[in-house]
């Protein structure tokens, strides 16, 4: 379903990547793990088409989507990943409502919709009390868990998260790992996290180790 091949990236003199090999089927939970500056996060804002590499190939359903540009990017993008990170990145100025809605108007559906999908994702989560609320009204997990519903609202093929515990205290990392592996087994969603926490690397049905830019074990 994803597949990257030989996937190079230097930053300057630092080579980051060197020759990454993937491949993450659909319905899968994949962890990446390894030591902070194993490529790990710029291997998944590459595969995410958020960052280019140097050099290799990135497919998704048999696209090549690292060939893709400007608006055929910015559009295949929003309509077939979803992305959640360690800390939320929610409009500030918009309801959790209103965020969660933000990718499907741009995706140009009717509004109406949208509104009414993303009220059933945000019920789903437990968060029908908390729609008009901003993220700063918010608790950590309850922010996370908008960050989920508005990865969602366009029915992605994949989600990737990098480090969405990381910012979370046990208890709300614990209710994130359940319910990753509840959309996955409810809607067969395919999550790739890049995760330090060992509970929910070794939950998934697949762990990938980097070490100095390459998959290794």
């Amino acid at each position: 379903m994803l597949t990257g091949k030989n996937i190079h990236k230097r930053y300057g003199t630092v080579e980051v990547l060197r020759g990454v090999d993937l491949e993450i089927k659909k319905g899968e939970v994949v962890s990446i793990v390894g030591p902070s500056g194993s490529g790990k996060s710029t291997l998944l804002h590459i595969l995410g088409t958020l960052d280019k590499a140097d050099n290799g190939t990135v497919m998704m359903n048999e696209i090549t989507i690292s060939s893709l540009t400007g608006n055929k990017l910015a559009s295949f993008r929003n309509k077939h990943i979803g992305f959640v990170f360690q800390f939320h990145h929610l409009l500030p100025e918009f309801t959790a409502l209103e965020n969660v809605c933000i990718p499907g108007w741009l995706a140009g559906r009717k509004k109406t919709e949208v509104k009414a999908e993303a009220e059933r994702l945000l019920n789903m989560l437990g968060l029908s009390e908390r729609m008009e609320n901003k993220p700063n009204q918010l608790s950590g997990g309850e922010q996370q868990r908008v960050a989920v519903a508005r990865a969602l609202i366009n029915t992605p093929d994949i989600i990737l998260a990098d480090e969405p515990t990381g910012n979370l205290d046990s208890a709300n990392a614990k209710e994130l790992h359940n319910l990753f592996f509840d959309l996955r087994n409810k809607f067969n969603q395919t999550f790739l996290i890049v995760t330090h926490n060992e509970e929910l690397a070794q939950l998934s049905d697949r762990v990938l180790n980097m070490k100095d830019g390459k998959i290794v074990g």
